[in-house]
């Protein structure tokens, strides 16, 4: 049987509140983040990481003491094995995952995707909009820690994949519903935010996350009021727009509620369960936006993982590199999609 190794790329996050520096530190000593010489990166890193610990710490011992990144996508590992098992009983598949920057470390798991002796190797990110400071970073991480045997191909981006949208539609849908479908209520489709610079650069991730939004409205019953806006944002530079906080804002003032869906995420973390569930809550209540509702992350909503299934097997049928999955080639002018120089 062809052997297939399946190597899940996530952030990954603090299994501690004594994890929460060095974790930290790893984040912002990325090239892929702060873009400067190491002489300068490190020791900038180092003085991020101690002067935001004790607020980071804070926030995770609200989630008890950890994050929950590691075991949500260590589920969303084991019920896509246990689909492709379903779907091509034909492959030996198994599947792993590497985190940039907290345990697993992408060395560990390449040493264990080594040893199983892998015919092919497919790289899929757990993150369904392509930048250079999420899969690009990822991706070269693996590619300097893979030594073994297989050939590789890379699922870049999949932001208008049946399964991604399927799975969007049905969670807005069932939150909705149990909140007795209250009307005068704007959907906010909110992602993690990027500097303005970064997206100037080339970098697709803005064009991308607006097309799953816009793709996920389609797929919508009804006439929804909607919007795309970015969360997290830090330190003085421009970021791209609207922000989260000012559209929630936004919608008190006009008198409505919001029904806001994580659509860049694919598990409950930080970003979720402390700044949109508490922070964002927060702050609609004093700006008498009501209701707040929440629409959970993807984890492991049939659809997705039938979808992240889809995006396995296609991926084995290229000829190598980076591609996408689904019906998405990144508009002209984004020169840091990853696919770009497959298709020119």
């Amino acid at each position: 049987m062809t052997r297939v190794a399946v190597v899940l790329f996530n952030l990954g996050g603090p299994d501690s509140l004594q994890a929460v520096r060095p974790f930290l530190f790893n984040l912002f000593r990325d090239p892929a983040i702060i873009g400067a010489p190491s002489f300068v990166r490190y020791p900038l890193a180092a003085f991020i990481s101690s002067t935001r610990e004790k607020t980071a710490q804070a926030n995770y011992a609200l989630m008890g003491g950890r994050s929950p990144i590691l075991p949500q996508t260590e589920a969303q590992a084991q019920a896509l094995q246990a689909e492709l098992a379903s779907v091509r009983p034909d492959l030996e598949s198994r599947v792993f995952i590497a985190m940039r920057y907290w345990k697993p470390f992408a060395a560990e798991t390449a040493r264990e995707v080594a040893a199983f002796a892998p015919d092919e190797i497919i790289l899929l990110p757990l993150y369904p909009q392509f930048s250079t400071t999420t899969t690009g970073s990822s991706v070269a991480d693996w590619m300097r820690a893979y030594k073994g045997p297989g050939r590789t191909r890379t699922v870049c981006c999949y932001p208008t994949l049946d399964g991604v949208i399927a799975a969007h539609a049905a969670l807005i849908e069932r939150t909705w519903a149990e909140a007795g479908h209250p009307a005068g209520v704007r959907l906010l489709f909110s992602a993690h935010g990027l500097p303005q610079k970064v997206v100037d650069g080339g970098d697709p991730y803005q064009a991308q996350v607006e097309a799953t939004a816009k793709a996920v409205v389609e797929r919508l019953p009804g006439n929804w009021d909607w919007t795309v806006c970015y969360q997290s944002r830090v330190g003085p530079l421009k970021w791209i727009g609207p922000s989260t906080d000012e559209e929630i804002r936004r919608a008190g003032g006009e008198g409505k509620g919001v029904l806001l869906s994580p659509i860049a995420f694919v598990s409950e973390h930080v970003e979720t369960l402390v700044e949109l569930d508490r922070e964002y809550a927060e702050l609609a209540d004093h700006a008498g936006c009501a209701p707040y509702l929440r629409v959970p992350a993807l984890g492991v909503e049939r659809a997705f993982i039938e979808g992240l299934s889809h995006a396995v097997v296609s991926a084995l049928a290229h000829s190598g590199g980076a591609a996408p999955c689904g019906p998405w080639l990144c508009p002209s002018g984004h020169a840091k999609c990853a696919a770009s120089a497959r298709r020119g």
